[in-house]
């Protein structure tokens, strides 16, 4: 974590001690150096440790950044199978620190950035990965009626609906022609399997480094990075798992290519789908290149976005933004490899 300059103290601190009960500063913050997309800070004061996520400032583009999302839907599982902080207090008003955001509980516990899940023993390995997984199920298994989200996304087919959104918002932030992600856009428009019926809540960026777990067990503590939720089909989530995986170890790819799981404790993405599977009560996953080659593309687009607010002088961490524009083609090979490839 570091310091920030970007947070106006006192104007927080004036709105928490007129909104929030139970609030007394003074009032210290740092900004943590995870949550490139929505600026992250850890808020002090001598009776209690908050987090504050707040939109980034600048020219941002439609839908993106919604801060409201996150705390509505992290408010209506409160209490579920879904673990998650507690929401206290969103701001919508502008003009208090220059753009919206929301406090919540400050969780304390252990987030591994990445799934190799290094310095952990082969039975920790496998634990968290089986809750990581049970976590999943359970998040798709929501009552949606029941919790207050039914409208928290449109009808009709997710896949028709996200490959435009993505299309879209990749286009708004090109800066280059990639001729492998305009072959996808297309090749995965072309490509989306009939709706199944399946509608739930979608976290829309699951993977390791978005859950703490407890700081002495493999318990899940708290899903974090609820940005990109909405209402939707389960498989995209599912899917972004088996995704990450596929790219290179290490701090940039965060993913287990290459890896010797069985000498780690780690599934197979196989078993970790079989898995879900079996929780969910499903015979099986047809056509899974299509749900990974569409989180590819999805995260492509991502990517680009950060990569052009980098060069527009609005992101988070800049220099690590901007490394993330040449991800981007990667992104798009590897969506092409698995819309044609086999998943069994």
């Amino acid at each position: 974590m570091s310091n920030d300059t970007h947070l106006d103290l006192a104007a927080v601190d004036r709105y928490l001690s007129a909104n929030l009960s139970g609030y007394e500063g003074p009032l210290e913050a740092t900004k943590f150096s995870v949550g490139q997309s929505n600026p992250t800070f850890e808020l002090r004061t001598p009776g209690k440790t908050y987090v504050l996520r707040r939109k980034p400032p600048g020219v941002l583009l439609k839908s993106a950044h919604a801060v409201d999302r996150e705390f509505r839907v992290q408010s209506a599982l409160a209490g579920s199978h879904v673990p998650v902080p507690e929401m206290f207090l969103l701001c919508e008003d502008d003009s208090i620190i220059g753009s919206a955001f929301y406090v919540m509980e400050r969780l304390h516990g252990r987030i591994f950035p990445e799934p190799t899940l290094q310095g952990e023993t082969n039975e920790t390995r496998t634990a968290v990965m089986n809750e990581m997984n049970r976590v999943l199920a359970q998040l798709h298994m929501v009552d949606i009626d029941a919790v207050g989200l039914s409208d928290y996304g449109p009808t009709g087919n997710y896949y028709e609906r996200q490959i435009s959104r993505w299309t879209k918002q990749y286009r708004a932030s090109e800066t280059s022609v990639i001729e492998d992600m305009d072959a996808l856009a297309s090749e995965l428009e072309n490509s989306v399997p009939q709706d199944d019926g399946q509608r739930t809540l979608v976290h829309g960026d699951y993977r390791i480094d978005n859950l703490m777990f407890a700081a002495e067990s493999a318990d899940c503590i708290g899903v974090l990075d609820w940005e990109l939720s909405t209402i939707g089909h389960p498989y995209a989530d599912l899917a972004a798992v088996i995704m990450q995986w596929q790219l290179p170890p290490g701090k940039q790819g965060r993913g287990l290519a290459g890896i010797d799981r069985d000498n780690l404790g780690l599934p197979s993405d196989q078993a970790f789908v079989a898995q879900y599977c079996k929780r969910r009560g499903l015979d099986g996953i047809e056509n899974f290149g299509f749900y990974l080659a569409f989180n590819f593309f999805r995260m492509a687009g991502i990517l680009q976005g950060v990569y052009k607010r980098a060069l527009d002088g609005n992101a988070s961490d800049p220099e690590r933004a901007k490394a993330y524009g040449a991800y981007v083609p990667l992104f798009a090979q590897h969506g092409l490899k698995a819309l044609y490839g086999t998943f069994t």
